[in-house]
């Protein structure tokens, strides 16, 4: 028996294809959120410290982290200064306000690309949503059409 398929059940299958290519990319991009989020952390965490720091004087006692939520205790040996990462493990020396500059700086950036992330997820949901509207709309029709095709069958064999 030659089957072909109605137009309706190749909708079916290609929204349910496209669905699944919408899913994974919706958390591709949840993925990459996540990790702009953990960065922001960082830099705002990094920005604080440096508000603090930025009036104290020399020999100032203060405690760094080392990790694990330990810290050493150590003293500010110049406070006009400090080394600042600036990427693919390059650190230079920069004065406080240079390095709140760049700060500043790459926080709203990394707001902006998060911004434009969460907009593209919320059009991807948006899509994937109407994809299963649609498609529990064609699963109806499909449902009715396989019931009047087994009505038919019946009915010819009695």
């Amino acid at each position: 028996m030659n089957y072909k398929l109605s137009s309706d059940e190749e909708e079916f299958k290609r929204l349910i294809a496209e669905i699944r290519y919408l899913e994974g990319a919706a958390e591709s991009i949840r993925s990459r959120i996540n990790i702009i989020n953990a960065v922001l952390a960082e830099f705002n965490m990094a920005n604080r410290t440096l508000e603090g720091l930025e009036k104290e004087e020399t020999d100032v006692p203060i405690l760094v982290p080392i990790g694990g939520g330990s810290y050493i205790k150590a003293k500010l040996a110049d406070p006009d200064k400090l080394i600042y990462g600036v990427g693919a493990g390059v650190a230079l020396e920069k004065s406080f306000k240079e390095a709140r500059e760049d700060i500043s700086n790459r926080i709203a950036e990394l707001d902006r690309t998060r911004r434009s992330l969460e907009q593209q997820l919320n059009q991807i949901l948006l899509k994937a949503q109407e994809n299963q509207n649609r498609l529990q709309e064609l699963s109806v029709r499909l449902r009715r059409g396989a019931k009047r095709t087994d009505v038919r069958k019946a009915q010819r064999r009695t």
